[in-house]
């Protein structure tokens, strides 16, 4: 009897031991290889995440406030100049978003009015930055432009024509020239005249010296004549300036420093006065007075340092 008891026990560890190996194979076998469900079902399209779907409204709300605000186009035009690709309720959204973030910062840090200031200045900030970002483009725009002319004159004594002359540059010169030439073909192919777009690529770009090159191919389709050595001679003049421009902008250079160290100045001394021995800036912050003279203090600095700026920076 005990001899049955043992093998049944025996027979039972096995079959639990058999079971438990079957269930671990189970769970960790990769099982049958399945399709996935958009190759399964081809016409149903994947539904957006909740965060993609949160950003996809509030940025539909933001471009409904700013068409109504008529901004849309502004706000275009700037992103447009600056080289950017970016939608306009994307940038305008990002920059809601930067604002309230330093806002909240503000806050928590120093209180109510720092927080307000700051979350002003978020739009000023982005408006400062995509200038910033047009200028150089434009700086860079004009200091290509005597290559693209000689790229330009090279292709016309080719035995090209004056849309091949522009597409070799389009193809052939660095950014951001080649992006507008690659614009000004692409007009031109949808049936918009080559002068009008010549003429608005030199108002977007706000460059002097290409007005006079549009000027140029403009009274050369019309009267005719070799236009390989006009854009030279164009080419030439805009060489000079160039030069002209350059031995400016190095003699301006320890100006420009000057500034830079002057507008520097006050907030590294704050900063530091602020880390080191706080309660020397505290009354700044405690009072109505304290405040008002922190404003003074902003705007100020502002006039200096556009007065400044101003000074230093020569136009031709």
């Amino acid at each position: 009897m005990t001899q049955v008891l043992s093998s049944t026990a025996v027979v039972g560890v096995i079959a639990c031991a058999i079971a438990l190996l079957i269930g671990v194979y189970l769970l960790i076998s990769p099982g049958p290889p399945g399709l996935p469900r958009e190759r399964r079902r081809p016409a149903t399209a994947s539904r957006p995440g909740a965060l993609t779907g949160a950003a996809s409204t509030a940025t539909n709300l933001v471009d409904q406030v700013l068409r109504r605000r008529g901004a849309v186009d502004k706000i275009a035009a700037a992103l447009e100049g600056a080289g950017l690709s970016t939608r306009v309720q994307d940038f305008a959204f990002l920059v809601g978003v930067g604002g309230l973030v330093a806002a909240t910062t503000g806050l928590l840090l120093a209180g109510p009015l720092v927080a307000l200031l700051v979350a002003a200045l978020a739009p000023l900030a982005a408006k400062i930055w995509l200038s910033v970002l047009a200028g150089r483009r434009r700086a860079a725009f004009a200091d290509q432009l005597d290559d693209s002319l000689q790229l330009m004159a090279s292709s016309l004594r080719a035995g090209h024509s004056l849309l091949q002359a522009l597409a070799s540059v389009a193809n052939e010169a660095e950014e951001p020239t080649s992006v507008e030439f690659a614009r000004i073909i692409n007009e031109t192919r949808v049936g918009r005249p080559l002068n009008d777009a010549l003429d608005e690529t030199a108002e977007r770009m706000g460059s002097e010296d290409f007005t006079w090159v549009t000027q140029a191919i403009a009274i050369n389709r019309e009267v005719g004549g070799n236009l390989a050595e006009v854009l030279d001679g164009v080419g030439h003049t805009i060489r000079e300036r160039n030069q002209i421009r350059r031995q400016v902008k190095a003699l301006a250079a320890e100006g420009k420093i000057s500034v830079y160290v002057l507008m520097a100045l006050p907030v590294g001394i704050a900063g530091f006065l602020g880390v080191t021995n706080p309660s020397y800036m505290a009354p700044f912050t405690e009072s109505v007075i304290g405040y008002g003279l922190l404003g003074m203090c902003v705007v100020l600095f502002i006039i200096g340092g556009v007065w400044m700026r101003k000074t230093v920076r020569i136009k031709f």
